[in-house]
Order: structure tokens, then C-alpha cells, then sequence
């Protein structure tokens, strides 16, 4: 049963090309994990500052294993320990298992 994560990224309108920006340097890096399904970055249109990052995978072990590795590597910043600032003034993440699911008809 695949499990679905949406990372809810607290995102000030003024830091918004910053987070967009650095997701689109980070692309093809979680594609490549094994087990990974879908991602996508969705920026919100009213009411809110939150981003809901979603990602989709085989299984929580696969979920688990690219958060204990490639995302880890990913966010440790540069050799000389120098980090950029978060884009995000708070997060948090919602996990959920996928029951049931449906695609678009082939006309």
C-alpha cells in the first residue's frame, strides 16, 4: 500500500520565488529513490501561506529510508557548514496510506 506525505511549508509571500527557486535546483534528486511515486509542489492561491509539498511512496520503509540518507545529505548545507536561511517559518507533516485512487479516463 503506497503512503502518501504532504510537508506544510509556512511560506511569508516574500520568500516565495526563494522556495520555488531552490525546489527547482533540487529537481531529479528524489526521483531517483527507491520506491518514490510522485511528487509536487503546490503553492497556495488565497487565504493562506502554506505550501503543501507532496510526495508519494511504495511504502513508509521506502518513505523512511530516503529521509535517513539522500534527503538528509541533501540538506546539510555546503562544506564550509555555511546554510542558506529557510524560506519556511514553520512546517509540519501530515502522513497518510493511500485506500483508495482513481486516474482520468482515456476518452
Amino acid at each position: 500500500m503506497s503512503v502518501v506525505k504532504i510537508n506544510v511549508l509556512t511560506v511569508p509571500a516574500e520568500q516565495r520565488a526563494v522556495l520555488e527557486e531552490r525546489f527547482s535546483a533540487r529537481a531529479g534528486l528524489v526521483e531517483s529513490s527507491d520506491g518514490f511515486e510522485w511528487f509536487e509542489l503546490l503553492r497556495p492561491v488565497e487565504g493562506t501561506d502554506d505550501y503543501f509539498v507532496y510526495t508519494r511512496w511504495r511504502s513508509e520503509e521506502d518513505y523512511q529510508n530516503w529521509m535517513n540518507g539522500p534527503m538528509r545529505q541533501g540538506h546539510q548545507g555546503g562544506g564550509d557548514g555555511a546554510r542558506p536561511k529557510p524560506a519556511a517559518t514553520g512546517s509540519s507533516l501530515l502522513s497518510f496510506e493511500v485506500v483508495q485512487q482513481a486516474s482520468a479516463k482515456n476518452a
